[in-house]
């Protein structure tokens, strides 16, 4: 009973409790969770009793009645939710132990928030830790995954503010069911809990028997190694939060950029984590966040597809842009105004004159007194941002209209010979998304600069030039 003797520290300093405050517990009606109850309501934390009915077992109403006479007992309220678990997995294409799982937690946080609880607080103990991390391993976690559950889980995927706890964590079951026979505390069985055709308990009744015809304390040793890579797991952490304003660049709930550059300057090991916190940032409920999802993100960087998109996991997509790597649900139109783009189907650009875009741009334009004085500027001009062009003595309106069906353009330098435009955006990997409303300033039919990127050859500056203006592109 060493340690179930200091539950009162383990509450107070790893599940981290404030005695003052309610808790919801969850409570199936086994040993586990009646040991817990049982210990909390003696050291006087204000609880709330939860217990949700999955519908798999016949004796599963019986299960609910003895929880609320547990609760009745001890003066606590009690709350008691029905669920079609089976239903739910063949909905979502889940196994029984994983639906049952999901909606047993969304059911605790759910009445946690109604109840404004600090925290939901579950009855895992060490043997469940132990068969957790052989879960992991058998998976080919990493890291994170080896270091099993914590006594304390904060911005879990059920809740930003509101704790999930596990007091009975460094507690054995063995020491558990003396408690109870103890107490004389009678909980009810869960005959599911010795069906081999569930995977953790196959690893419970099959696996760490055998494990301990080669150590007899490997329960023990798996423990402490878990514990010891926490430790390392922190150290780790540490860092990913140091490199993570640094490489995400944009945060949506739909879809999230990191820059590539940024990420390529990580160590692998934070790379991944970096790439690991990504996707659950977008998918919180995702438990297992394999080795191939991140592989294959590494390996997008690298070598992007043809096209610039590919598929990763549960819905979510990469995309390249530049130096952005985009992770992203599919069909999602991402805000960004790392470009200009046009909203309507065309201005008239006076002279002098200014038209302004989405995301701050803006398209400005000043007339040209000498275009001699300018002729050598222009010649040399670098800045795909600022453009001189000639007008000739063309009469036609000066517009801004975004590209069309068939549109062909002579970039600078090209004589006598047009390419297409959506060449050219190819040529100049202008992003795919951005093409169809990419500025253009026309005079008259033709194209006379794509604004940020290159001048039409005609257009250009000569001596013989008269009549011209200056185009600036900028955003604010």
């Amino acid at each position: 009973m060493e340690r179930i003797n200091h539950l009162s520290h383990i509450l107070q300093q790893d599940c981290q409790l404030d005695a003052s405050r309610l808790v919801l517990i969850g409570v199936s009606g086994g040993p586990d969770s009646l040991c817990l109850l049982d210990l909390m309501w003696r050291l006087k934390y204000p609880l709330v009793v939860a217990h949700l009915n999955h519908g798999l077992r016949i004796e599963a109403g019986e299960d609910a009645s003895f929880v609320r006479e547990a609760a009745l007992f001890r003066g606590l309220p009690f709350i008691l939710e029905t669920a079609d678990v089976a239903a739910y997995a063949r909905a979502n294409h889940l196994s029984i132990e994983e639906a049952a799982r999901s909606m047993r937690y969304e059911f605790l946080f759910k009445q946690a928030r109604s109840y404004q609880a600090q925290a939901v607080a579950v009855a895992h103990t060490a043997d469940d830790q132990v068969e957790t991390v052989l879960m992991h391993l058998l998976r080919g976690a990493g890291l994170s995954g080896l270091t099993g559950m914590s006594y304390r889980s904060e911005h879990n995927p059920w809740s930003s503010d509101i704790a999930l706890v596990r007091p009975l964590l460094g507690i054995f079951r063995d020491e558990v069911l003396r408690y109870c026979s103890d107490r004389d505390l009678h909980p009810v069985i869960d005959r599911s809990n010795i069906d081999t055709t569930y995977h953790r308990n196959r690893i419970r009744k099959d696996l760490i028997p055998a494990l301990e015809t080669f150590n007899a304390g490997i329960k023990v040793n798996l423990m402490r190694m878990a514990h010891i890579l926490s430790g390392d797991d922190q150290v780790l952490e540490v860092l990913t939060d140091n490199a993570w304003p640094d490489c995400c660049i944009e945060l949506g709930s739909d879809s999230v950029a990191l820059s590539i550059s940024g990420l390529l300057a990580q160590p692998l090991g934070i790379q991944r984590r970096l790439i690991r916190r990504t996707i659950s940032v977008l998918r919180p409920g995702l438990r297992d966040i394999n080795y191939a999802a991140i592989d294959k993100v590494q390996s997008f960087i690298l070598q992007p597809i043809q096209g610039g998109q590919s598929d990763l996991t549960n819905g979510l997509c990469l995309l390249r842009e530049g130096n952005k790597l985009w992770i992203t649900n599919w069909n999602v139109n991402i805000r960004t105004n790392d470009w200009p783009q046009m909203v309507g189907k065309s201005y008239i650009l006076t002279i002098p004159g200014r038209i302004d875009f989405p995301g701050g741009w803006h398209i400005q334009t000043e007339p040209v007194v000498n275009t001699h004085e300018v002729l050598l500027q222009a010649r040399s001009n670098v800045d795909p941002c600022l453009a001189w062009i000639d007008l000739f003595d063309s009469e036609s309106s000066l517009t801004v209209r975004p590209p069309l069906p068939g549109d062909r353009f002579q970039p600078l330098g090209m004589d006598n010979h047009s390419i297409k435009l959506s060449d050219f955006f190819i040529n100049e990997k202008i992003p795919r998304r951005a093409r169809r409303h990419w500025p253009l300033v026309c005079l008259g039919d033709g194209i006379a600069w794509i604004s940020g990127c290159r001048i039409a050859h005609p257009h250009r500056l000569t001596s013989d030039s008269t009549r011209c203006i200056s185009l600036r592109l900028t955003r604010d």
